[in-house]
């Protein structure tokens, strides 16, 4: 008897579509996952590039304006300055105006005690009277000889020998009398005069000083300065010589009138330059009547120099220098860097003026990356700004 096959049992119509239904869901989560981890790989990609571009911030390279400032150190001087030395040996007998005091032309400062000089003074004008008296007896005896020089008594060899005696006997009173008129002079100098109208910035000896003359290894018994007005020299650097002509104006200020500006005059220039500075020395006029700027004071000057023409100005830190020269690095539309040649007309600190290699639509990076080259694609972050506005806010940040 042959047993009839099983048939197999249908599978459920809903169980089919849950499975087609799970399927399906499990083809989506896989193709949603691939589809969003290609697009992270993608932004990731896109942001490791966008971060590996250097940020710069850029500016625009500005016109100069009216004219810049020029700042320099500076030490006052007395207008003159008179040191008095003592002209005879001796001691210092008094001495009548001390340290701050004001003097006249010719005003007395000190009266030196010269005995020694005396001496020799009074030597003199006795060897000048001994002198006179040969001469007269020179005188007596050739005008006896030359009334007898018509006549045989007396020889005309002896006759001129009595003249020019006498001639020699005059010779000698001249001299004895120059040398009385000197030690008279030096006489003269027992008393130290004040050579113009002043004040008293030293006095170097007091009373009973050894005094000696002249001023070989000693120092100045007084010191007389005329400090009505005041000089002070300035060394201004190559570059702005030819913006400070002679009749410059100028602003000083000194440290113990804090905010109080005193106004100056250049005067003269050097006419050279300093081979070690790079610098030509310039001399400043500043009325002080008042009195209120010392000698000796430490001064800030400024100086408001004329413009240069065609010269545009950037702030110092976008500066390059390397082996070949000094450039400037610039960006493009198209974000990427190109190098310019530049040459400095003016160096102001913060900012520094340019004769040649921009132009005013140029865009300058203010801090350029080290290694920055012409082609590198860089990333600009600030909005432009001007270049002197820029360095303002900049005052003393070096490139990186």
């Amino acid at each position: 008897m042959t047993v009839p096959e099983a048939k197999p049992r249908p599978i459920p119509r809903r169980l089919r579509l849950t499975g087609l239904w799970f399927l399906l869901a499990i083809a989506v989560i896989l193709t949603y996952g691939m589809v969003s981890r290609a697009a992270q790989s993608s932004r990731l990609r896109q942001l490791t590039e966008e971060e590996a571009l250097p940020t710069v911030a850029v500016v625009t390279p500005q016109r100069a304006g009216e004219g810049s400032a020029l700042d320099l150190p500076g030490r006052l001087e007395a207008y003159i300055r008179a040191p008095i030395y003592a002209r005879v040996p001796g001691y210092l007998k008094d001495w009548n105006y001390d340290i701050g005091s004001r003097v006249k032309a010719g005003a007395v400062l000190g009266v030196i005690d010269t005995p020694d000089l005396d001496q020799q003074l009074t030597q003199a004008r006795a060897d000048l009277n001994v002198a006179r008296a040969n001469a007269k007896l020179a005188q007596i005896s050739a005008a006896r000889w030359q009334a007898l020089a018509g006549t045989d008594a007396v020889a005309k060899q002896d006759v001129d020998q009595r003249t020019y005696t006498y001639n020699a006997a005059v010779a000698q009173v001249n001299a004895s009398e120059a040398n009385v008129n000197r030690l008279v002079a030096e006489e003269g100098f027992k008393r130290l005069l004040a050579p113009f109208d002043g004040i008293v910035t030293a006095r170097q000896t007091d009373i009973g000083a050894l005094i000696d003359a002249g001023d070989a290894g000693g120092t100045a018994l007084f010191v007389v300065s005329a400090i009505n007005k005041l000089r002070v020299y300035v060394a201004v650097p190559q570059n702005d010589v030819p913006s400070v002509p002679p009749g410059t104006r100028a602003t000083l200020s000194v440290p113990e009138h804090p905010g109080k500006l005193f106004d100056g005059t250049v005067e003269a220039s050097a006419q050279a330059v300093n081979p070690s500075s790079g610098t030509t020395l310039m001399e400043i006029i500043v009325d002080n009547d008042a009195g209120q700027m010392m000698p000796g004071d430490y001064a800030s000057i400024h100086l408001q120099v004329a413009p240069l023409g065609n010269v545009l100005s950037v702030p110092a830190s976008a500066l390059i220098f390397d082996a070949s020269g000094l450039w400037v690095a610039t960006v493009g539309r198209d974000s990427r860097v190109v190098l310019k040649r530049v040459s400095i007309a003016r160096d102001l600190g913060t900012v520094v003026e340019l004769s040649s290699g921009l132009s005013r639509d140029d865009r300058v990076i203010e801090n350029p990356p080290d290694g920055v080259s012409t082609g590198d694609q860089v990333r600009v972050v600030s909005a432009e700004v001007d270049g002197a506005s820029a360095a303002g806010s900049k005052s003393g940040n070096e490139r990186s």
